[in-house]
């Protein structure tokens, strides 16, 4: 039994990545109804907002999903309460220790997900009591550790510390991907980027155009010497921080929702991965996931054959 579908209680072990201001009702539920676990984020700190975007998930699925804890961003245990009052059964937490909810997660019946960047991280968390781990390689969007592990190396070195269950994020945008991320030791995947661009997600066609027309190179990693340290698409402002080496975040991110929903992309930045170099068009959010798993049986059929005949 693969323990991530255990867990997460759906048909497909398919994760959408909890972006601040995008993992709303709207996307989530369409990526619940279609198998997978739909997110409700907090990254954006808007309490209020995001504990309504819960309740408005009762009535838009009938699925499992679930709700990402960012831990920088709580300012009191109102979320956390919420979480369990409603009913949510599966949360992912990041941006902090998971160790101080923990208890109180698993005492209302959750389970807990903890997102790392690097295997010493990962440890920790499971020191910590997690259920199972969001492994995040170097190469996905969003905030990022400045020291970079890809997702291969990194799946391999906490498989080899641990047999927690991992799902696999960074840069995953189809079924390869999701077989390679396998192969390596996951048993599931989260798709942010991927789903960022699907014809569900709230954000503006300009943001998902830039990520359709944009290639493996084009994005860049900033602020490595200080934080946030992040991944966002190549843009002027972008690449001047680049250049610049380090990111004011008062002026760096500049207003992000004229960037995500005005579609004005040099009006901050617009986070993404270097799965966009994958991604070539706009697609509702059931075909992602559909041709995401048809994709992966198909590798995993080629190497079940492969294996059957004792060649390479």
């Amino acid at each position: 039994m693969n323990r991530v579908l255990e867990h997460l209680g759906t048909k497909y072990p398919i994760i959408q990545s909890p972006m601040g201001w995008i993992a709303r009702s709207q996307l989530a539920s369409a990526v619940s109804n279609a198998g997978a676990l739909g997110i409700i984020e907090t990254s954006s700190g808007e309490m209020e907002q995001c504990m309504e975007e819960i309740r408005k998930m009762r009535t838009l699925t009938d699925k499992p999903f679930g709700v990402n804890l960012a831990l920088l961003f709580l300012r009191d245990e109102r979320m956390v309460d919420m979480v369990i009052d409603e009913g949510v059964k599966f949360v992912t937490t990041s941006a902090g220790s998971p160790a101080k909810y923990i208890d109180k997660l698993k005492k209302g019946g959750l389970v807990v997900y903890h997102a790392v960047p690097t295997a010493a991280m990962a440890m920790k968390a499971v020191a910590a009591g997690v259920d199972g781990l969001v492994v995040e390689g170097a190469e996905g969007g969003g905030y990022k550790n400045p020291e970079e592990v890809s997702l291969a190396v990194l799946l391999q070195s906490i498989r080899e510390k641990s047999d927690i269950p991992m799902v696999a994020a960074g840069a995953i945008v189809d079924g390869r991907g999701m077989a390679a991320a396998f192969a390596s030791g996951a048993e599931g995947i989260q798709m942010g980027t991927r789903f960022v661009s699907s014809l569900e997600s709230p954000v503006h066609r300009n943001f998902k155009q830039a990520i359709v027309d944009g290639d493996e190179t084009g994005t860049v990693v900033l602020n490595k010497k200080s934080t946030p340290c992040v991944r966002a698409l190549k843009t002027e402002r972008s690449l001047a921080i680049a250049e610049a080496g380090i990111m004011d975040r008062s002026k760096g991110f500049g207003s992000i929702l004229d960037l995500y929903f005005g579609g004005d992309m040099e009006a901050s930045l617009g986070l993404a991965g270097q799965g966009i170099g994958l991604i070539h068009e706009v697609k509702p959010v059931k075909q992602i996931i559909d041709e995401t798993v048809d994709g992966f049986f198909a590798i995993a059929n080629q190497f079940a054959a492969r294996a059957q005949a004792h060649s390479f």
